[in-house]
């Protein structure tokens, strides 16, 4: 069935009389695509949540002077911002596009795990209510910076230990969705579809599965040393009983640089399946694109110090890391190479999928740039904790995975739902989140060669300028994601538009979107590829 709510005018339905109807079929889901939705919908509350939270800080720092927040409260916003985009807003998504995604694109009838499905999800909302509502503990929100660096985190309150009990939960619903998808892809693909002919996007997950598995437990081991040093009298990362904070940074970012991997990765694997349909082509380069994520996640193992060049690093060890990191750029040239290779001479058309494809490309290279210029340990030694750094992981995280995961959206929405978004609208909020978007974090790129430190909630007069332009620009960015949900999500959850075809996306030539989940009927089916298909030699397309 489609993600579409008043599921009862579709016909299918007749024969479909096994599916579950009012609370008990989204409580209790064991279907795939509704689960995805499930996820995609968490995920955008959240993403709407840690808006909020991104807009107070920026209503903060429209001028210097404390305006609106005391500066303990600001750091609690950017705690909780970070946190909850990160494990409530990004990693949620990408599961959603998964769960949906990936039966559809391999053949299967389901994930491999159906009930473990359902629990991954659930699993979700307490670590979400346990996050959202610390504000109102007693001492306020956890306030020691996203990274729960120590000693911060060991003399916080309450919050603290609501924080690390909901990253818990996120962790191991992470893990489970992993476990699921790995085995999914490696059992469940139909006859004719060899690894080597799936779709980039079940690839880019498949190997994102991976990371998760590697590094989830390493963070989990690292807060849970937090929590002990907090209330067991250990001293893992407390100088005065022998510890060693700087440790906690170590296992932390080796968690921590796998996991906007694991952010992006599957980003890489939507726009990948995008760029060829709009060009009208096949992928170029489709196994250096296997090999290249294969390379990256490898790689993403031995940068993670390049976050602590300033704690006191050998210098053989800065120098290690800075190669590593420069190095891992190499692999992610390949993939925009291929991408721009794909596009030359292609019959290109510019619907919305495509535009934020294209802008992803665009914006995500000046992201990762940056963060070749970062690399460089004495440059990093300058811009370190500086907005310098805020710009570059939002041009990754914001322009990276937001990006392609609203091109994902457009792209495969007419197959969820059973109806076409409104072109206009699409193209209205591509545009008006692209300039948004360089209006919000281009400046922070300025602000952060003059030297204006991170999580500050108060700066000297020279920085009013372009703080006040970026805060105007972050405000229109969030109203850009309002218009979204409400002008061209929800209308299509109602069923509002014009009837999607098949494959809403070949160009009179038939050429265009290929893979299987154009292969079933839009909105899909409750229940696809019951009896496994038979595919044709490219395994893009179902043999009658």
């Amino acid at each position: 069935m489609s993600a579409v709510l008043d599921h009862h005018d579709h016909a299918h339905d007749a024969h479909d009389h096994h599916v579950p109807t009012g609370w008990r079929r989204w409580v209790l889901a064991t279907n795939h695509k509704d689960i995805g939705t499930l996820y995609l919908l968490f995920s955008f509350t959240m993403l709407m949540f840690g808006g909020v939270l991104a807009l107070l800080i920026r209503a903060e720092l429209f001028q210097p002077g404390l305006q609106l927040v005391n500066p303990e409260l600001f750091n609690q916003l950017t705690t909780m911002h970070g946190l909850i985009m990160v494990f409530g807003a990004i990693m949620p998504a990408f599961v959603g596009f998964a769960n949906w995604m990936i039966p559809l694109q391999i053949g299967a009838s389901d994930m491999a795990f159906a009930r473990m499905n359902n629990f991954s999800f659930w699993l979700m909302i307490p670590a979400a209510l346990m996050l959202s509502t610390s504000f109102l503990l007693p001492g306020g929100a956890m306030a020691g910076g996203w990274t729960m660096y120590a000693p911060l985190s060991l003399q916080m309150g309450p919050a603290m230990d609501a924080g690390i009990f909901a990253i818990h939960l996120l962790g191991a619903s992470s893990i489970m969705g992993s476990i699921n998808i790995i085995v999914t892809i490696l059992n469940m693909r139909a006859p004719g579809m060899t690894l080597m002919k799936m779709p980039m996007f079940c690839w880019t997950w498949l190997i994102t599965a991976y990371l998760l598995i590697a590094v989830m437990p390493v963070l989990a081991g690292a807060i849970t040393m937090t929590l002990t040093d907090r209330h067991f009298g250990t001293s893992f990362f407390n100088p005065g009983g022998g510890g060693d904070p700087v440790m906690f940074q170590h296992i932390f970012w080796f968690f921590g640089h796998p996991e906007v991997y694991i952010m992006i990765l599957p980003a890489f694997g939507i726009i990948s399946q995008i760029i060829p349909a709009f060009s009208r082509k096949r992928l170029f380069g489709y196994a250096s694109m296997v090999y290249a994520t294969g390379s990256i996640a490898i790689l993403s193992f031995v940068v993670w110090a390049h976050h602590m060049f300033t704690t006191g690093m050998p210098v053989t060890g800065q120098l290690f890391f800075m190669y590593s990191t420069m190095l891992i750029a190499v692999p992610t040239g390949v993939k925009v190479f291929n991408w721009i290779a794909t596009m030359w001479k292609g019959s290109m058309t510019f619907e919305t999928p495509m535009l934020f494809a294209v802008g992803f490309i665009f914006v995500f290279t000046i992201g990762g740039l940056t963060g070749v210029i970062l690399a460089v340990a004495p440059i990093d030694t300058q811009l370190q904790d500086t907005y310098y750094v805020v710009a570059h992981f939002h041009y990754v995280l914001v322009a990276g995975s937001l990006y392609a995961m609203f091109a994902g959206y457009y792209y495969w929405s007419p197959k969820w739902t059973g109806v076409m978004y409104s072109e206009r609208r699409g193209q209205i909020h591509f545009w008006w989140s692209l300039i948004s978007f360089n209006v919000t974090f281009f400046p922070m790129h300025f602000l952060g060669l003059a030297g204006m430190p991170r999580r500050y909630a108060d700066y000297p007069m020279q920085f009013a300028d372009f703080n006040a332009i970026a805060s105007v620009g972050a405000f229109f960015f969030g109203f850009a994601q309002v218009y979204f949900f409400f002008f061209v999500v929800l209308p299509a959850m109602r069923g509002k538009g014009v009837a999607a075809k098949q494959n809403p996306w070949l160009d009179e030539g038939g050429k265009g979107a290929e893979g299987l989940e154009w292969e079933v009927p839009s909105p899909a089916p409750f229940h696809t590829f019951e009896t496994p298909p038979k595919l044709d030699a490219t395994a893009t397309r179902i043999l009658a």
